[in-house]
């Protein structure tokens, strides 16, 4: 009972403040590479999922998780995986989680940071080493 009201909570002051005009990560945001990433609450968190993800350019598909450690995932639809997983607050306008990186296959520490209204930083550590992209905000 106290997780769910303590979710409640949490997701009334988030989408309060979205109507307020202040800034959140919450909504649809495009990569530099065209990849289409929505971002949601889940539980006192955030969570990315791949909303709209590239074509295969030599055959013109929607792109697969190929990477994947699991030989059964690898045929899946990047569309609709999951990459930005439990991100919990982390200071002001930075939540810090684990993030799964397509391109490898491999989950790091990750972060989701608000630059502004309009644009976050996405990125990944391994390490004391981290990389990462900004993301701009479709309205």
């Amino acid at each position: 009972m106290k997780k769910l009201l303590l979710l409640a909570l949490s997701s009334a002051v988030l989408i309060a403040s979205v109507e307020r005009g202040l800034s959140s990560p919450v909504g649809l945001w495009l990569a530099k590479d065209g990849a289409k990433v929505r971002i949601s609450p889940c539980g006192r968190g955030m969570c990315g999922f791949i909303a709209q993800a590239l074509k295969d350019p030599a055959s013109g598909r929607p792109m697969t998780d190929k990477h994947n450690p699991d030989p059964a995932k690898r045929n899946r639809p990047l569309t609709g995986v999951q990459t930005l997983i439990s991100m919990n607050p982390a200071g002001a306008n930075k939540w810090t989680g684990r993030l799964y990186n397509d391109d490898d296959g491999q989950v790091y520490t990750g972060h989701l940071i608000e630059l502004g209204p309009t644009s976050i930083r996405i990125e990944g550590c391994s390490g004391s080493l981290c990389g990462g992209d900004e993301l701009s905000r479709i309205k």
